[in-house]
């Protein structure tokens, strides 16, 4: 008979568990290398389409879709399993990367970056689901240190890539091949499906009623309709009073009133155990996302660096992001998983802080890479960690809920985060005069990861 120390020696990579693993490795790799691959090609995209001053729109327009496709993925996990939504968020995934790659006009651009953004969010709280019911606990830092190392190789490959078709072939390359593998992909997952709905945990149902699962289906659609306004008012903003402006006000009292309803309570005001594991999630994922968004304008738009360069400094912190999770994934190693969190919110705050310097001081350029390897560092052990400690202080019919919580806080707090460095940019790009700007950018995202440092001590119950 198996039992659960049994399975946790053998590890992810076990005859039992291997198909399931190879899957969701697969697909970790394939976002991976779309997420990565994008944000070097971006400045290219930007000039093309007239798009410069809209530079952040691409990308919160993307996680404000994300937003949505998150929070029904929790419903449709919790009453039918993540199997079939896995497989359309796949197929929406690969429809985006299409529609972007054959693109001639920024609207349309922005439908195909929407279209990812709902994949995505379907697929990646899919995934967490899949981690909860199929491998047992003590299993998971191993897992989740796997699907960090699944970013490494196209992170490292993923930015040169990008860079040299755009720069020899075309920019919409880079979406155009991301589709065959995703196609690929979803076979993988489908044959996968008897492991997943045949693990033992299979049994395990929502504890939330048809009327729940309603009301968080329409909370979710109002939060994406609030994000997108305040994406829509803020991403060519200037000094003065318009209807944008109204548009983004709206938005923002929108996302205050109605994102409470879909995360735990006193999640806003660091509540003890899971509500401060959210919180530190949304905040680091504010910080980090809002400033990495903006580092390959920085370097290739301010400081004329190619997009080989920009895309390698990318490649730096990625490779910090998988160290600093393998980190997590060894007990024996490290602090209480709660002091991670800590660590990890000052860790990334000393980074952006850095990188404000290498900006605001007009250093050279190369010394941005250090700052990028700290956040990286930072990320890869303080998020991994609380994706593991939302799972374990939530009970076993709760993880679809716990999963779509922690997916909505980290895609809200990017939300966020890419809306004030976007509004700011808009509001005060002068080209090639940037250098106080973007320190300025960098600074304010360091204070607002400053704040995950009382959050994680927050976290020990």
């Amino acid at each position: 008979m198996r039992t659960d120390a049994t399975e946790t020696a053998e590890g992810p990579l076990s005859r039992p568990y291997l198909e399931v693993t190879l899957a969701v490795l697969a697909l970790v790799t394939i976002v991976a290398f779309e997420s990565m691959a994008v944000s070097t090609a971006m400045p290219a995209v930007a000039r093309e389409l007239d798009a410069v001053r809209s530079y952040g729109f691409a990308f919160s327009v993307m996680l404000t879709a994300q937003l949505l496709g998150i929070v029904l993925a929790g419903v449709w996990s919790d009453r039918s399993g993540p199997l079939p939504g896995a497989v359309v968020g796949q197929v929406l995934l690969a429809a985006g990367a299409a529609t972007c790659g054959s693109a001639t006009r920024l609207d349309v651009f922005l439908v195909g970056r929407a279209l990812t953004g709902l994949g995505g969010g379907l697929l990646v709280v899919m995934l967490y689901v899949i981690a909860g019911r199929v491998y047992p606990e003590g299993m998971r830092p191993r897992l989740f240190t796997y699907i960090s190392a699944a970013w490494v190789v196209p992170s490292l490959a993923g930015p040169p890539l990008s860079a040299w078709l755009t720069e020899n072939l075309s920019w919409r390359w880079v979406f155009w091949g991301v589709v065959a593998p995703v196609v690929v992909t979803v076979f993988a997952l489908s044959h996968a499906q008897r492991r997943v709905d045949t693990s033992g945990l299979r049994e395990a149902v929502s504890g939330r009623d048809h009327r729940a699962h309603v009301r968080a289906a329409w909370a979710g659609l109002g939060v994406a309709l609030a994000a997108g306004a305040l994406q829509y008012g803020t991403h060519e903003l200037v000094f003065a009073w318009s209807p944008k402006t109204v548009v983004a006000l709206v938005g923002l009292a929108g996302v205050v009133a109605v994102a409470p309803v879909l995360l735990p309570r006193a999640t806003w005001v660091m509540g003890a155990g899971l509500p401060s594991v959210i919180l530190s999630r949304a905040l680091l994922c504010a910080a980090f996302y809002g400033g990495i968004t903006y580092v390959p304008l920085f370097l290739a738009g301010q400081r004329g660096a190619s997009l080989q360069v920009a895309g390698l400094a990318l490649a730096v912190g990625a490779v910090g992001w998988a160290v600093g999770a393998w980190y997590q994934g060894h007990d024996a190693l490290h602090l209480p998983r709660y002091r991670l969190v800590e660590v990890g919110g000052l860790v990334l705050t000393f980074g952006l802080i850095w990188l404000s310097v290498v900006a605001w001081a007009n250093l050279p350029a190369w010394l941005s890479v250090l700052a990028l390897l700290l956040a990286g560092l930072s990320m890869g052990a303080g998020v991994t960690t609380t994706t593991i400690l939302a799972l374990e202080l939530s009970p076993l019919e709760e993880h679809g809920e716990a999963s779509s919580s922690i997916q909505l806080a980290d895609v809200l707090g990017s939300v966020l985060g890419i809306a004030g460095a976007t509004a700011a940019f808009a509001a005060a790009h002068d080209p090639g005069q940037d250098n106080a700007l973007f320190g300025a950018i960098f600074l304010g995202l360091a204070l607002v990861a400053a704040v995950v440092v009382p959050a994680g001590q927050r976290i020990r119950t």
